[in-house]
């Protein structure tokens, strides 16, 4: 009797803990959703207020009143941002279209076709992922000069088609998938591009679309790469529009118009991951979790 009423006690104490230990990591992670949203809330309050005095007031007025809706509308009219959305656009699109195409290729290969070599090769494949980008970026200026591709979209674009990164993460999808079904689709006759196409990507989707989106957004945002790549406005995507509607402002930078690009830049890719969350969270819980 008296171990029966320990051993409860011990299970109450245990699950006593637990809440507290469950209570403990939602306020924490409260505090941290709390403390990535300021900025970007702070973002969106400043693009819609009305001037620079409403910008530095203090204590900060986070919902303005009334709020200047016609910030946004100025902020497109100050620069070509038609221009620069469609070359964020261009860019960004074909870079990611290029890069998963190649990305499932290289991956198939390296996850369900035999030959010699083939651990050794990925290896050295998966070394490129060890070099910094800044090391190659003088090398790969000079290439792109001496091809004539500076302030072009080729410059923009073809550095980025192949990707060691998006390989890695596509391999590991295919991976997961039982070889048994290939082998069944190579009985039926099929070809590898076949079975690529109607076995390894639909049974992949969500860790493909993962690598999709997050290729999508690091070329949406680049800002480095574009700045010293080109050199008019007809070439500059929105990044590095923003920055030179800064430079080009006389008096001072108008921070509320600033902020009302900046939220005209991230727009796309919230929606974007607003209509693709549930596959990245699915490809993201499944990244890494089979070896090399």
């Amino acid at each position: 009797m008296r171990q029966s009423i320990s051993k409860k006690a011990v299970i109450m104490r245990r699950q006593h803990i637990g809440t507290i230990i469950r209570i403990i990591s939602f306020a924490l992670i409260v505090v941290l959703a709390v403390v990535v949203a300021i900025p970007f809330l702070w973002m969106i309050s400043t693009s819609l207020k009305p001037d620079l005095r409403a910008v530095f007031q203090f204590p900060p007025q986070w919902i303005p009143h009334p709020p200047a809706w016609d910030n946004y509308l100025k902020a497109w009219n100050s620069a070509p941002f038609n221009r620069y959305l469609m070359n964020s656009v261009i860019v960004s699109v074909s870079t990611v279209v290029f890069e998963v195409i190649n990305a499932c290729l290289a991956a198939y290969v390296f996850s369900k076709i035999r030959f010699p070599g083939r651990d050794l090769l990925f290896l050295l494949f998966l070394a490129v992922m060890m070099v910094p980008s800044q090391v190659i970026v003088v090398p790969n200026y000079i290439i792109l000069s001496k091809l004539g591709w500076i302030d072009t979209y080729w410059a923009l674009i073809v550095p980025f088609v192949a990707s060691a990164y998006g390989t890695f993460m596509i391999r590991q999808a295919f991976l997961d998938v039982p070889d048994d079904l290939v082998d069944a689709a190579r009985v039926d006759g099929a070809s590898h591009f076949t079975i690529l196409r109607y076995v390894m990507i639909p049974l992949s989707r969500p860790m493909i679309l993962t690598f999709a989106l997050l290729n999508f957004n690091w070329r949406w945002n680049d800002y480095f790469w574009t700045l010293i790549m080109t050199n008019s406005d007809t070439m500059r995507t929105l990044p590095v529009g923003v920055i030179a509607m800064q430079a080009g402002a006389e008096g001072g930078t108008n921070w509320h118009y600033m902020m009302a690009a900046a939220v005209i830049v991230i727009l796309p890719v919230l929606v974007l991951f607003a209509m693709t969350q549930r596959y990245f969270v699915e490809g993201i819980s499944h990244t890494g979790l089979k070896g090399v």
